[in-house]
């Protein structure tokens, strides 16, 4: 067993709150510090499915990337499927922790490791936090080999584990930087341009995104927002279970992606 507070604070460290986005709602969002905690779920997101998984395995704790509460709620019912998950899991007195967009943008977070893992080199972050520059949001980093457009989107989906992913410009232009932006980052365009990046890689892009990066002449490799912050869980797991070795960690195996390819 271990102190709510104890893990609170070790995700902290990994993940400062200071580095999430203005807009977000990170930390302990669902529980009491001082509860004894002895089995954790990692996920991207509450689910039915999430939850029903929690309940079954009695999980003290998930640490969620997507927040749930994400905005101030007016009333607590079951009359919406948030309202459903809260209370369920109220019930069951399972706490919920999110690091979400800090996550992100940390040093061991998403970003970093979707650039380490397509194999760029000299990655540094794209938007650059002003207190500590070796942080921030999205990473840029140079292909330890240049290659084609299919070159990297093989390497992508070799990482991703992922059958395809959409593009949008010239398959065969030769790309030597890449950005990084997991989830729906299509606002680093202009970002990505300035550090001379040939290639954004993304989640996932509105219509227009995507008119705009072909109008610079920047190619979107949209690997689905599933895809792009899912791996990271799994690697959020692993580093709790290392850290607090009495404790009983895993990753959801209930989890899945809504959107299906026919």
């Amino acid at each position: 067993m271990q102190r709510l507070g104890i893990i609170c604070d070790h995700l902290e460290s990994l993940a400062p709150a200071r580095l999430s986005a203005e807009w977000d709602n990170v930390g302990l969002l669902v529980g009491d510090r001082e509860a004894e905690i002895a089995r954790i779920m990692t996920c991207l997101t509450i689910t039915n499915d999430t939850v029903k998984e929690a309940v079954k395995q009695q999980a003290d704790l998930i640490v969620v990337h997507h927040p749930l509460p994400f905005q101030p709620l007016s009333r607590l019912t079951n009359d919406t499927p948030e309202g459903r998950y809260l209370l369920e899991l109220v019930a069951a007195r399972i706490h919920i922790f999110s690091p979400h967009t800090a996550w992100d943008s940390a040093a061991g977070g998403i970003n970093q490791k979707l650039a380490e893992g397509i194999e760029l080199s000299d990655i540094t972050p794209l938007l650059p936090d002003k207190i500590d520059p070796g942080v921030g949001e999205g990473r840029s980093g140079a292909l330890a080999r240049g290659g084609q457009v299919t070159d990297v989107a093989n390497r992508v989906k070799e990482f991703l584990k992922i059958p395809r992913l959409r593009v949008v410009g010239d398959p065969q232009q030769e790309i030597n930087r890449v950005a990084v932006g997991c989830g729906s980052a299509a606002t680093f365009l202009k970002a990505a341009k300035d550090c001379d990046c040939q290639m954004l890689l993304t989640g996932e892009a509105s219509f227009h995104h995507c008119l705009a990066a072909e109008a610079s002449g920047i190619v979107l490799l949209l690997a689905g927002h599933f895809a792009s912050e899912r791996f990271s869980m799994q690697i959020l797991a692993d580093s709790l279970a290392m850290q607090f070795t009495e404790l009983e960690v895993w990753c959801s195996e209930m989890e899945r992606d809504p959107i299906q390819l026919v």
